[in-house]
């Protein structure tokens, strides 16, 4: 086997006969004598204004030890095996419960939300009439807070895992194989329910459970109950009617995502272990994506290039600001789970063909940073965070439209005249974003653009417009656990997990940590 580099121009075929005749020429001999070209990766380099595509491959020659593909575990019947709660269908809880199956235990998952087509309607619902479903939104509901958030699967957390269990198991229920070797996959808000749906199909065909509309409100210890959990839930029917309900079993894998702000606050008033945990927050900055794409592409880009993605960082006053989940060719959507807070993200169909390019720009705000919220000792910053969603729902007149201002005006604090077009469909209203963010984070974002454009030229731009608030980059509260066995520090077979617990950020290191949590129930 060879590890060969090869590139190809953007007009370039690059079919399989194209790779394996490449690699034939790197490798110093014909084609007939490649058994397989294994492509690990590929990304577009256009450092120094010319722009190519780079695949890094292995080779293997018919004279060699043959290639082994990569094999998912398979899924056993579970129906008559332990049973394993599971609070949330996000990715967390989802791969969880797909690792369990791999092992015969039966997954029960509880999701406060809806499944993902009727979550759909919901998001719907959301954003023509401004209605918030505390139970399904932008954030719960079946697939959990990136199902509808571009579907990015880049990760930096390798050492939490093999990413390929994630990501081959992905294209098995649906993801386009391609996800495997770009360096920077993503499935598309359009296409990842219907994954989603598919994994549920999995999990249901193999004897496991998953109950929609059933919010877990309470917990009672193994030791309290005869050693079983109870997870006590309030159900909610397709007439609105609620029924509580109550499901035992021996361990409870805590997957809720980062804004159940409702478990954090059952476990701050059981006196049960929790840390306040440093987040960021910021804006959303939204460019023409033409005005992206000449920037990376030096004025280059053409159809058979991607829409241009951009990764940005600087250190300010001894805090972080940087660019958090950019969508190429986005839109705009409200991410508020609770009536009376405004709230934005970013999402990206598969085709990422909107004119417009969204990214949060965030900065860092650590425990030390609000002693104003000492009070409250763990949720201080879950406070802090609530106190600035809720004063722009309240400066705005008590609406979801977004307090917008031109990244110029914003640099030199001055109300903007007039705002360019958004793709925020429920709307923005001009406004000094210095009134509404916080002084520390206003202070920084307004430093972080001068330097931003030293690496972008063009970057800073009357063209690009802020809005605010980005604010649910990741959870303010952690759930405290063992880092041998996995599980709370005090509580016995209840494991935290994913990004509501603190220990990921983004679909596949949330899948991976819900993999590694399985694997230890």
């Amino acid at each position: 086997m060879r590890d060969i580099e090869i590139s190809f121009s953007p007009g370039q075929r690059q079919d399989k006969d194209a790779l394996v005749e490449k690699c034939a020429r790197a490798c110093g001999m014909t084609k007939d004598k490649i058994a397989h070209v294994e492509v690990l990766r590929r990304s577009i380099d256009a450092r120094g204004g010319k722009i190519a595509f780079k695949y890094k491959t292995q080779v293997y020659l018919k004279s060699e030890k043959p290639f082994q593909p990569y094999k998912i575990a398979p899924y056993l019947d579970c129906s008559k095996g332990e049973k394993v709660v599971i609070i949330g269908a996000g990715p967390a809880g989802l791969f969880a419960a797909l690792t369990l199956l791999q092992r015969g235990l039966c997954p029960v998952i509880l999701e406060r939300g809806k499944d993902v087509h009727a979550r759909k309607r919901d998001t719907a619902r959301l954003m023509l009439e401004q209605v918030v479903d505390p139970d399904s939104n932008y954030c719960f509901g079946e697939g959990g807070a990136g199902c509808f958030s571009d579907g990015k699967l880049y990760t930096r957390s390798t050492k939490k895992g093999d990413v390929r269990e994630v990501l081959y198991q992905l294209v098995e229920f649906g993801a386009d194989p391609s996800i495997l070797i770009d360096a920077h996959p993503h499935i598309g808000s359009n296409r990842l329910p219907g994954v989603i749906e598919e994994i549920r199909k999995c999990i249901t065909a193999h004897g496991g459970q998953v109950h929609f509309n059933t919010r877990a409100v309470d917990f009672i210890p193994a030791e309290n109950n005869g050693g079983l959990w109870s997870t006590r839930c309030v159900e909610r029917a397709e007439d609105g009617c609620l029924k509580e309900v109550e499901y035992l079993s021996k361990s409870v894998i805590l997957a809720c995502g980062h804004s159940a702000k409702d478990i954090y606050q059952l476990f701050y008033d059981r006196g049960w272990a929790l840390e306040a945990k440093g987040f960021a927050l910021g804006v959303r900055a939204e460019h023409p994506q033409s005005l992206i794409n000449d920037i990376q592409y030096h004025g280059k880009w053409d159809r058979n290039l991607p829409p241009a993605e951009y990764s940005l960082v600087a250190q300010i006053d001894g805090r972080g600001v940087f660019s958090f989940c950019m969508c190429p060719g986005g839109i705009l959507l409200p991410s508020s789970t609770s009536p009376g807070e405004v709230v934005l993200n970013g999402m990206s169909n598969s085709q990422r063909n909107s004119p417009w390019a969204n990214a949060g720009i965030v900065t860092s705000i650590e425990p030390e940073d609000v002693e104003e919220f000492s009070e409250w000792g763990p949720l201080k910053l879950l406070k802090y965070q609530e106190k600035v969603e809720q004063g722009i729902f309240a400066h705005n007149g008590g609406c979801l439209k977004a307090p917008a201002q031109r990244m110029d005006d914003f640099c030199k604090d001055r109300l903007s005249a007039d705002l360019p077009a958004t793709s925020y469909k429920i709307g923005a209203y001009s406004a000094k974003l210095s009134e509404v963010l916080p002084s520390e984070v206003y202070q920084r974002l307004k430093r972080s653009f001068f330097f931003f454009d030293k690496k972008m030229r063009g970057y800073y731009t009357s063209q690009s417009l802020l809005l605010a608030v980005e604010s649910r980059t990741s959870s303010p509260v952690r759930i405290p656990r063992d880092p041998e066995s996995l599980q709370h520090i005090s509580l016995k077979n209840l494991f935290p997990c994913g990004e509501g617990a603190g220990y990921s950020g983004g679909i596949v290191s949330s899948a991976l940590d819900g993999i590694n949590v399985a694997r230890k129930v």
